[in-house]
């Protein structure tokens, strides 16, 4: 005879166990406790089975009889109902473990390996920290484009919208090597691309005119606080590298003999090794600068510890000691002081003045036919340089 909740409530516990049935397989199991609890038995390839249901009254007799009948219907698809259950339970238990945190990691660890920078990894884990504040605790497959969104509208609201762009992209990167290795199925940052507001990239500022360049170089040359810090300038103004690359620079990497300087790729924004030209005048600072720091690792060490590198502030902080504002110069400026000057003399080829810089061709049909340093020019390029920053100062 069928149950009803009457009947089952008035089911008294004794001192063993017993089985009360339903019909179609479904029973409560009473429980010398007076816990009951629901119960299926089945048959599946000749083998009696039992699959437990959950506790009365958390489960209610309709829906105890519904999820019978669910797995009913699976056993007769030759589905073990049990098996079924313990493989949600599994898929559960790995969505939970697979959380934005976990693939974030990972993702960091796969990057670290591969030799990036650290400046390069010291950014992408200020990214990634800052987005597990909102996403760091939830399952990877359960984050939707909304979601992101939010996250990303936080830091958009603090004006920082050049960072709420950078965090789009590396939250996407988080996502496709979740893709890659199987623990989602999509990217939900492609959708976001235009839901962003557009930052107004604004240049870093650099001293154009060669007049007051060469006051600048004046300047520099004048410099009253730390020796190092001075040649640091001089030398960023000669070899005009990203100020990062002249910062970590080890001795190892100069030969003074060869009058090269030789930056191996992981240290490349673009992850090219990359070869500097030293003119006469770059080897004479260097050679003053061994004499201070030749000891050492690096060319600039911290004025703290001579196991780090000088930190990305000093040298802006010198141009400001100055007189030279953030609106006016910057450390990587004197990248764009060369070019300009290099540009508008007419003497070189685009292509080399480029190269000097570091730059990789974006054009893929262009890049293909601009693999060559064009290294003799460079030369011929760099010594001008030299002798065109001296002219300008003794002018100044």
């Amino acid at each position: 005879m069928p149950l009803s909740d009457t009947a089952i409530r008035s089911l008294k516990p004794r001192e063993k166990p017993y089985k009360v049935s339903d019909f179609d397989g479904l029973f409560v199991l009473v429980k010398a406790n007076g816990s009951r609890l629901w119960q299926f038995k089945y048959r599946i390839g000749g083998k009696e089975k039992l699959l437990s249901i959950g506790p009365y009254p958390v489960v209610s007799l309709a829906e105890a009889r519904a999820r019978r009948d669910a797995a009913r219907a699976l056993v007769a698809k030759g589905i073990d109902p049990s098996e079924a259950k313990q493989a949600e339970k599994r898929k559960q238990f790995e969505a939970s473990e697979l959380t934005f945190s976990v693939l974030a990691h990972g993702y960091l660890d796969k990057v670290r390996k591969e030799g990036r920078a650290a400046m390069t990894m010291r950014k992408l884990e200020w990214l990634v920290g800052m987005a597990e504040e909102d996403l760091g605790k939830r399952p990877i497959t359960e984050i939707s484009a909304p979601d992101v969104l939010r996250c990303l509208r936080r830091v958009e609201a603090r004006g920082t919208y050049e960072t709420a762009r950078r965090l789009r992209s590396t939250i996407g990167t988080v996502f496709r090597y979740a893709v890659a290795t199987g623990a989602a199925s999509n990217d939900p940052t492609y959708a976001l691309r235009d839901a962003l507001i557009r930052p107004n990239p604004a240049p870093r500022a650099a001293i154009l005119a060669p007049a007051e360049l060469g006051k600048l170089m004046g300047a520099i040359s004048g410099y009253s606080g730390q020796r190092v810090t001075r040649i640091g300038l001089q030398l960023l103004a000669l070899l005009v590298p990203r100020p990062g690359e002249l910062r970590q620079a080890r001795w190892s990497e100069v030969d003074l003999t060869a009058a090269v300087w030789s930056i191996p790729a992981e240290r490349m924004k673009m992850r090219r090794p990359h070869r500097v030209p030293l003119p006469e005048r770059a080897l004479t600072l260097l050679t003053d600068l061994k004499a201070l720091t030749g000891h050492t690792e690096f060319l600039l060490p911290s004025l703290v510890s001579v196991k780090r590198v000088m930190s990305e502030n000093t040298l802006n902080t010198a141009l400001r000691r100055m007189g030279y504002g953030a609106e006016e110069m910057t450390a990587h400026g004197f990248r764009a002081s060369f070019s300009t000057l290099a540009n508008e003399s007419g003497l070189w080829n685009p292509d080399a003045i480029e190269r000097a810089l570091a730059h990789v061709e974006t054009n893929d049909v262009r890049r293909a036919y601009a693999r060559g340093e064009h290294w003799e020019e460079r030369v011929r390029m760099a010594a001008w340089w030299a002798e065109t920053l001296e002219a300008l100062a003794t002018a100044a």
